[in-house]
């Protein structure tokens, strides 16, 4: 039942066990309350505490000057802070309702939340209720920010703010009588006067919520402050500005780290180019999150030496060895082909080969995917409204996918976001397949945009929780993927009907193979975007804290190797299933299309395993490496070479004192067996190469000799050689480079 709120003869501990917070999800959906105590808890099991809703007023004077205080040294959390002139919380069963819903807060008069900072201007800063009616008060926005009260109470603090922020303006002249048990002092400014007491010279201290505000929002809505009054200039009622506290103000008890990202001013860039514009970013930089991190390439002369990897890419370059059956029959199916070739020019070689009565089936299949990806991996676009987020992954098989006149502009970067932005043209490419392949695309699409939806309000910046829910993410956006391409194999009669019957199986684990090496190598990028998927259950065995971000610390290193190692060894636990999967496979262009990522990704895991870089940057193979691996991935013979070579690479590498050591080289013997035979008869065919490749570079160097028996020409003549035979070699034999 509903009482009026009192806070006569109350004590601040009493407020923190009597007062009932409002607890919210990250959209700001009211999912139950909590006593103000339990909500501000850091602790192990809620390290930033729980969501609870909060407002924020700034009260100015007809001088427009903003009226601060600094909180009393009684307060529970940031005592002694200066800060905005009140912030606190509406309350959960008291009268006036101080409870908004989704209407109020559409139409931006959440009578709550004022009635909320009525309630304790009047018991903060005795401000009576007749200078602040509610009708004065300007809603803007809505911020979400946490922060331990470590200067308080010690780096594992139990206490903190976690809060979604109502921002509230009001123009008043008003009669200040300040409670002590609330507030220590008063002080009205100008926005000069404010940044000389924010200047670190003068030893104030800040609450952390206002310091960042005062940065990057407080000046432009100061600016014009009677605009911001009377006007809806700076209204936004659907966005939800988020924002970590700067450093010395994380940790707590649960050791909270980076989440939400830094704040940014969504005013700083108005009157530059549109937002679309403005991050279009570099082709070049995809991996490694658009130049946020580090890409660990290998140099170019440490490629050069390597001979037949050069080979192998002079063949790929110049060999026609995939050629495009794309039927280019109108501008929207040449749309797709040039987009296929922009946003993966991996997959898209893959995808061209296929023959051409399936190739624009799988194409358009492998956009509506990425689509989906690009809007599900966009933390800018729709920060401050996943619920949005959410409706677009859902609806998408049933929009995007097949309205010619959809359009989604803003979201994504370079390529990607003209992908979205064009993919009525994808939807028009759709609209001409065979139903059968209709059927099995929407279906997918369907599926893994719910999945994925599952997935956009939950708190990924420190990892999913348990490895069971890491594969389940990894079936929805990798696994269902498999299931969708048998399916169309089966259905298109490339593929029999053992194809179509492991869909759910053996194809499911081929998803998660290629996704769980994407997430293993992807570990900073995804940090440092606040949305991580390594599992808890297996990283937190190696860290002292509950913080993901430890395993990048340099004195950390050895423990954060073995945890990578511990992925390692879980992925490749998939091969076994994989390898099955693959011998399935009857038609020689799906089985190339089908393992080429495959070997890939047990090349990358190759290169990860044991790899101190992951936790630098982005860690990838050599170029002539993967022209090698495209190559040889046209025979089951190739493909078991490459899976033995990486097996053995890793069995050989396995430090003794690595707690995953037997489980490591127990997956790596089983591949090893399982490839034997295969990788015996591409050792044959590699020693007949090898003998060949003498008779023909011996000639060529002792001709060379006879002009100067140098050493330049020696170098010469092996360079220029050995290459030719491997070229000339494979256009001969049409066998791979072994």
């Amino acid at each position: 039942m509903s009482k009026v709120w009192s806070g006569e003869g109350m004590t601040q501990e009493d407020f923190m066990k009597m007062d009932e917070c409002i607890l919210c999800d990250r959209s700001d959906k009211v999912i139950g309350s909590s006593s103000k105590s339990t909500a501000h808890v850091f602790n192990q099991e809620n390290p930033r505490g729980l969501l609870h809703r909060a407002f924020s007023v700034f009260l100015f004077d007809s001088n427009g000057r903003l009226l601060l205080q600094q909180r009393a040294q009684s307060k529970v959390t940031f005592p002694n802070v200066w800060t905005n002139t009140c912030c606190s919380h509406p309350l959960y069963g008291y009268e006036p309702c101080e409870v908004d819903d989704d209407e109020a807060i559409a139409s931006g008069t959440v009578p709550g939340a004022k009635a909320a900072a009525v309630r304790k201007l009047k018991q903060e800063l005795g401000i009576d209720a007749h200078e602040v009616p509610v009708s004065k008060f300007k809603f803007l926005t809505r911020l979400h920010y946490w922060a331990a009260d470590v200067v308080t109470h010690g780096k594992n603090s139990p206490w903190g703010e976690h809060e979604i922020d109502y921002i509230l303006f009001i123009q008043a002249d008003v009669n200040v009588d300040a409670n002590p048990d609330e507030v220590m002092d008063t002080k009205y400014v100008t926005l000069s006067e404010l940044r000389e007491m924010m200047d670190p010279s003068s030893g104030l201290l800040w609450s952390p919520w206002f310091r960042i505000i005062a940065e990057n929002f407080l000046p432009y809505w100061w600016a014009d402050l009677n605009a911001t009054l009377t006007t809806d200039k700076f209204v936004d009622v659907k966005s939800i500005h988020r924002f970590d506290p700067t450093e010395e103000h994380m940790g707590g008890g649960g050791n909270a780290g980076a989440w939400l990202g830094k704040s940014i001013s969504p005013y700083a860039a108005q009157g530059a180019k549109s937002d679309s514009a403005t991050r279009t970013g570099d082709r070049s930089l995809k991996q490694g999150s658009y130049g946020k991190v580090k890409i660990h390439k290998h140099s170019m002369l440490s490629q050069l030496l390597r001979l037949d990897e050069v080979a192998a890419a002079l063949q790929m370059k110049y060999g026609n060895e995939m050629e495009n059956r794309v039927d280019i029959r109108d501008e929207n199916v040449a749309f797709c082909d040039r987009m296929l070739g922009l946003v993966s020019r991996s997959f898209a070689a893959v995808i061209r080969q296929l023959p051409s009565s399936l190739t624009l089936d799988i194409m358009v299949f492998y956009l509506a995917l990425r689509a989906l990806d690009t809007i599900e991996d966009d933390m800018q676009a729709f920060a401050g409204r996943e619920s949005e987020k959410v409706r677009h992954l859902c609806s998408f098989y049933r929009t995007g996918l097949v309205d010619e006149k959809w359009r989604l502009a803003g979201v994504g970067e370079g390529d990607e976001a003209t992908l979205l932005q064009e993919f009525h043209r994808v939807a028009a490419v759709f609209k001409s397949l065979p139903a059968s392949s209709q059927i099995v695309i929407a279906d997918i699409t369907r599926r893994m945009g719910e999945g994925m939806a599952q997935y956009v309000e939950k708190d990924l910046g420190q990892g999913t929780m348990l490895v069971s829910d890491y594969d389940l993410y990894c079936h929805y956006v990798a696994g269902l993927v498999g299931e969708g391409l048998s399916r169309l194999f089966e259905s298109s009669g490339y593929e029999s009907e053992k194809v179509g019957a492991v869909c759910t199986t053996l194809a499911n684990t081929m998803g998660l193979f290629l996704q769980k090496t994407n997430i293993i190598r992807d570990y900073l990028e995804d940090y440092v975007d606040g949305r991580t998927f390594w599992p808890r259950e297996i990283w937190r065995q190696y860290t002292t804290c509950d913080d993901l971000g430890e395993l990048a610390k340099p004195e950390r290193i050895t423990k954060s190797v073995h945890c990578l190692n511990h992925l390692i060894t879980n992925a490749l636990e998939c091969v076994p299933e994989c390898l099955d999967y693959l011998d399935l496979l009857q038609t020689k262009e799906v089985f190339r299309f089908c393992a080429i990522p495959q070997v890939m990704a047990i090349a990358t895991l190759g290169e990860l395993y044991n790899n101190p870089k992951v936790f630098t940057g982005v860690v990838k193979i050599r170029k002539g490496m993967a022209a090698k691996l495209i190559l040889d991935s046209t025979s089951t013979v190739g493909v078991h070479k490459w899976f033995a070579y990486f097996a053995k690479d890793i069995l050989g590498r396995i430090p003794s004192s690595d707690p995953n050591a037997a489980k490591t080289r127990a997956i790596c013997e089983k591949i090893i067996k399982l490839t034997a035979r295969n990788a015996a008869a591409a050792k044959q065919y590699a020693l007949l190469d090898r003998s060949a490749m003498v008779m023909f570079a011996l000639p060529l160097w002792m001709y060379l000799r006879t002009f100067n028996n140098s050493p330049v020409v020696n170098a010469l003549a092996l360079f220029v050689g050995y290459p030719s035979f491997v070229v000339l070699s494979k256009l001969i034999s049409g066998r791979g480079i072994w």
